[in-house]
């Protein structure tokens, strides 16, 4: 396999782990783990004259396709060198790292890191097509058994976090605690519900008890939006191309998750339930606590389940993952707490293009001691119990 070239930045200061590395999954993947009654109509990868896209409950994809997991990684140099990636096959010219266990672990010792937390590609996409909940149960069931494999590679320092889809959460909670036995760290839900329900909807209750009883964070992580789900003001035909637009606005998902918790009171019936607020930023999370708390205090509060204000619960139940490039964050981190936040890579993605370890080490730098080793990792080895 051709390997793209690139200059890997090491990080001076020690003990740092990505709290949210991706990687490109083994396009078989599902046909190889998926169970027999699934196979004839497992997610798989086919190509055409657009190039790669996905076929999903044995139906071609309408949204990943012509070439967005080649650009999924692509995509971070194109707009330096001026060139196409779309028709390239998957996992050609890929970077290091990006779908090898043992590579990933070259790439972590060239960069400086102890550890990183892994999350898919193709899985951000396959779910905002899915219509059956079975079917979704199973998809997760099957990525979650290859990554635990998958990971096993990487000399302990990839920790895997099990997919789960709320649209049955009684089978996702019975998932959860088998990923966990198996090796996952925790896991991990879209930033939308199949069936529409809020986040902290009493309904998915039974996963965040199996969380709690479990002791493992639950990570709310961005995906591909459904055409449903699209920011509704202004009508598909304008933003559809959009795509400046629709990365930045994808996060207010993430948000209204978060703020679902507060709504319903979960906390209050989960104390110990750890969420973890993934590629989102976390600049806003001072100005976004401040108007819960302005709201819950107000009239408008009237309807708020929990006893405490919501800036009770995000320093006692909630975690922020930070991206490199945040001039805010040391703000953040004086403001809501050194121990209230991670940083991640996204890689190998292409939504932060520049040098994204330099930009780590120079935001690392303007944090004092203590605050730059719990941001760089020891938060994140503790949320979710790890060690090395």
């Amino acid at each position: 396999m051709a390997r793209l070239e690139e200059q890997i930045h090491k990080i001076k200061y020690p003990g740092a782990v990505d709290a949210d590395g991706h990687i490109m999954e083994a396009a078989d993947l599902w046909d190889r783990y998926a169970e027999a009654r699934y196979k004839p109509i497992a997610i798989r990868m086919k190509r055409d004259h657009e190039g790669d896209y996905l076929e999903i409950q044995g139906r071609p994809s309408k949204i990943a396709r012509r070439g967005v997991f080649s650009e999924s990684v692509m995509g971070r140099v194109s707009r330096e060198k001026g060139e196409l990636f779309s028709l390239r096959p998957y996992g050609e010219d890929f970077p290091l790292g990006s779908m090898d266990a043992r590579e990933r672990v070259q790439r972590l010792d060239l960069e400086g890191l102890d550890a990183a937390f892994i999350y898919p590609t193709i899985g951000l996409n396959w779910e905002t097509e899915c219509d059956d909940i079975d079917y979704a149960q199973a998809m997760c069931r099957a990525y979650n058994r290859w990554l635990v494999d998958w990971c096993s590679e990487g000399s302990g320092r990839l920790m895997p976090v099990a997919h789960l889809s709320l649209g049955d959460p009684a089978a996702a909670a019975a998932e959860l605690e088998r990923a966990v036995k198996a090796g996952c760290k925790g896991g991990w839900v879209a930033q939308f519900v199949m069936t529409r329900k809020p986040h902290a909807h009493p309904d998915h209750d039974v996963l965040f008890a199996k969380a709690q009883e479990l002791d493992v964070p639950i990570g709310l992580h961005p995906s591909i939006e459904p055409t449903w789900a699209l920011p509704g003001r202004y009508d598909r035909q304008y933003i559809r191309a959009h795509t400046f637009f629709l990365n930045v606005t994808a996060s207010d998902a993430i948000r209204h998750a978060l703020t679902s918790f507060m709504q319903y009171g979960t906390f209050d019936k989960f104390p110990r339930l750890k969420i973890v607020v993934l590629e989102a930023g976390a600049g806003w999370i001072s100005y976004w606590l401040d108007r819960m708390d302005a709201v819950y205090s107000s009239i408008a509060g009237r309807s708020v389940l929990s006893r405490e204000k919501p800036s009770f619960h995000f320093k006692r139940n909630v975690w922020i993952s930070a991206d490199p490039d945040e001039h805010s964050l040391p703000a953040m981190v004086e403001i809501c707490g050194e121990d209230k936040f991670f940083w991640a890579s996204d890689f190998p993605h292409p939504d932060h293009t520049g040098d994204y370890m330099k930009e780590l080490e120079e935001l690392a730098g303007k944090l004092t001691p203590s605050a730059r080793r719990k941001v760089l990792g020891e938060n994140v080895m503790r949320v979710y119990n790890c060690a090395l």
